[in-house]
């Protein structure tokens, strides 16, 4: 059982997991796959580095320090959270399972929109993001999920007991390890339908009916747990009140999936306000 767990190990999450730690808490940081941070070629804007730092020293700088201190990052990406009866958190990923007493979602913005036509057409009309959220409107009916990692699999698992049929697209990706679902791995060229979708077109000149897609490519994103767990958001972000606290009692947010400012300055110190917030439920929570 951590004392904090969180998700992302950019400044946001790290600056978050630097003031949990020195606050003498467990902390215990998941990651996995590349930081927008890491794309950046040089950062001349950020205080105290004259002559500039690039984006990938600064994120392997940040995570260094941090188990410098003692908190446990591990590259091990976050398939599921969830509220258990206790009120914790649990966070399942590929290989394991951690319980933790708060959460910091720190992932960035993640949700990857997919380039095929008729995406936008239907969202809200038979395209969804989130299975655990609108899975029950899909009962015993046919159902896609787009992608092909672990996201997409998981994703798929919260259907398969709900839906009458289910397929993973891959849009032309290689296929995800699994013979659980049938897997399409044709490239599409068109989500079509009435009023709501109803087939997808493939570039070969074949179609697969479905009456729901759920989109689940890369991995996944603070606003697609935030969606799970029932924390409010405004559009793609996350609604948060000023010590990064959301509706959700235990669940924090900082950094860019909060929307506003896109820059490091922001993320550390929201970060920062993050990190002491939790500290400071866990002490009124142990009152």
């Amino acid at each position: 059982m951590y004392d904090v767990i969180i998700i992302g190990a950019g400044p946001a999450g790290i600056s978050a997991s630097l003031y949990a730690k020195r606050a003498n808490k467990s902390v215990l940081v998941l990651y996995h796959g590349e930081s927008q941070l890491e794309k950046a070629h040089m950062i001349d804007n950020y205080y105290g580095f004259d002559g500039g730092i690039t984006g990938a020293d600064l994120y392997s700088n940040g995570i260094s320090q941090a188990e410098t201190l003692g908190v446990e990052v591990k590259n091990e990406e976050a398939l599921h959270i969830a509220m258990t009866p206790e009120m914790n958190f649990e966070v399942i990923t590929a290989d394991n399972k951690y319980e933790g007493k708060t959460l910091i979602l720190s992932t960035g913005n993640k949700k990857i929109k997919p380039n095929i036509k008729g995406i936008d057409e239907f969202d809200g009309k038979g395209i969804s993001y989130c299975a655990i959220c609108d899975g029950f409107f899909y009962r015993r009916k046919k159902v896609a999920v787009i992608g092909n990692g672990d996201y997409a699999l998981s994703e798929a698992g919260d259907l398969e007991n709900i839906v009458e049929k289910l397929t993973v697209l891959t849009d032309g990706l290689p296929a995800p390890n699994t013979d659980k679902y049938e897997v399409i791995t044709k490239k599409i060229k068109e989500i079509k339908g009435d009023m709501r979708v109803g087939s997808v077109e493939f570039e070969d000149g074949t179609s697969l009916e479905v009456n729901g897609i759920f989109i689940a490519q890369g991995v996944a994103g603070g606003a697609d747990f935030a969606k799970k767990l029932g924390v409010a958001l405004s559009g793609d972000s996350i609604k948060v009140n000023p010590d990064m606290s959301t509706n959700v009692p235990g669940v924090f947010s900082c950094g860019n999936i909060n929307g506003g400012l896109l820059q490091v300055c922001k993320a550390v110190y929201e970060g920062a306000e993050a990190g002491l917030s939790a500290v400071k439920y866990l002490k009124e929570k142990e009152k």
